[in-house]
């Protein structure tokens, strides 16, 4: 008899990554109605003030543990205002990782300085080493990007920061509640941000946060996302220091959205510790097989849990693995991104940043790369500048977990991952 064909593991499609939205449920729809009803839909005056954004800043900024927060409309937006408190402009080089979001180095040119691309390291953070290295009399500051959820080795590369006397701000866009042996990212750096984007750890559909201990970089933040100037203790701008004499974004949060996130900030914890047990359960399995190499974790009890990354000896094997995972029912439907070799992450990869590769300009001057302060500054962008990098985007397995798996879709996971790994890899 001919042997009968190996009936597929996962039959429906995985549910979508967007951890936050699996856990919205009245108490956001009475948030909402909350401030609707009080028709003052804007964080500073209205009929009957709710102060939700002013409220989300002090629960935000005492969730992590510093002194200041200053909500705003978007992550990105955040990058700004954090950027520009901190007085990013032309002449500067800003140290930013090969893995990243293109926002990351957006936010960089739009301040008129110039990105430096510096590797990463088996943490898929940035690589405290090669940010040495690649430090310049020009350098002003580094971001350190805390990609797919878990911390990369912020202390090391805040040590370098300090030593060379240059800013830290991080991005913890994609890793809110994460932390390194108790301590919160986002408290490592001079600054940190935050988004609140559709599929970040909690959401408003969209948002963003600035955080910092610094009360001037607090003032510089808060004029630089509002209207170009701070305000006293009576809520009075002011216009005569100039040092908070700035142009501002009118990157403020609503009412509306900060009233979301007030509750989403509430669950947090709880959906952070639902897509770590998932992650850590399936992580556990896959020990058995010594050919696939885990993400290097600087904490494993301080990862957000959001994706998995596996990685293999070469691009083929990845490209066999990642195949018939997704022959065993391994993906989500059509509208989500789920199991992808990581060459396959967009603008998530440096080299694919069309407009960093080509060196794009907004006007016809070729701003900021042209201006005469900017001359000779910055370097290369295209693939191959980070090696490293390049080698563990070709040999990786991105693999995103739902807030919401069940036993069951773990097993489902697992399941595949043994069946396959046996017949690529042997064991």
């Amino acid at each position: 008899m001919k042997p009968q064909p190996q009936e597929q593991i996962r039959k429906k499609p995985l549910p979508l990554e967007f951890p936050g939205i699996h856990y919205i449920d009245e108490q956001e729809l009475e948030a909402v109605t909350r401030v609707i009803r009080s028709r003052s839909l804007f964080r500073y005056y209205g009929v009957d003030l709710q102060k939700e954004a002013e409220s989300f800043e002090a629960e935000f900024a005492a969730f992590l543990g510093v002194k200041h927060a200053v909500a705003a409309g978007s992550g990105t937006g955040a990058l700004s205002v954090a950027l520009s408190a901190l007085g990013v402009g032309p002449g500067q080089e800003i140290i930013v990782p090969a893995y990243l979001w293109v926002s990351v180095a957006a936010a960089v040119v739009n301040q008129g300085a110039i990105p430096v691309l510096a590797d990463i390291d088996d943490t898929f953070g940035l690589d405290p080493a090669d940010v040495e290295r690649r430090i310049t009399k020009h350098t002003a500051g580094i971001i350190m990007t805390h990609m797919s959820g878990a911390p990369g080795d912020v202390a090391a590369v805040q040590s370098v920061a300090r030593a060379k006397g240059l800013f830290l701000l991080e991005d913890c866009a994609q890793c809110a509640g994460g932390s390194v042996h108790g301590r919160k990212v986002g408290t490592f750096g001079d600054m940190a941000i935050f988004s609140f984007q559709m599929n970040k750890n909690i959401t408003a559909g969209e948002g963003g946060c600035v955080v910092t201990g610094d009360d001037r970089l607090f003032a510089r933040a808060f004029a630089c996302h509002d209207l170009g100037y701070a305000r006293d203790d009576n809520g009075r701008l002011i216009f005569d220091d100039p040092d908070l004499r700035l142009w501002g974004r009118g990157t403020r949060l609503d009412e509306l959205r900060a009233a979301v996130l007030r509750v989403q900030l509430r669950k947090l914890p709880a959906i952070t510790a639902a897509m770590r047990a998932s992650k850590y359960r399936i992580r556990q399995a896959l020990a058995r097989f010594p050919q696939v190499q885990l993400r290097r974790m600087a904490d494993p009890a301080g990862d957000t849990g959001p994706f998995l990354i596996t990685t293999y000896p070469d691009h083929e094997t990845a490209r066999r693995v990642n195949g018939a995972l997704r022959a065993e029912g391994i993906v989500t439907s059509d509208q989500g991104v789920s199991n992808i070799l990581m060459t396959e992450w967009g603008l998530h990869l440096y080299y694919n940043i069309a407009s960093l590769v080509k060196r794009s300009s907004v006007d016809r001057s070729g701003f900021p790369w042209t201006l005469e302060a900017n001359h000779g500054l910055g370097g290369e962008y295209g693939k191959g500048t980070c090696p490293a990098a390049d080698s563990l985007f070709e040999r990786s397995i991105l693999l995103p977990i739902p807030s919401c798996l069940t036993p069951e879709d773990e097993a489902d996971i697992i399941a595949a991952f043994e069946k396959v790994l046996s017949a690529c890899l042997g064991g």
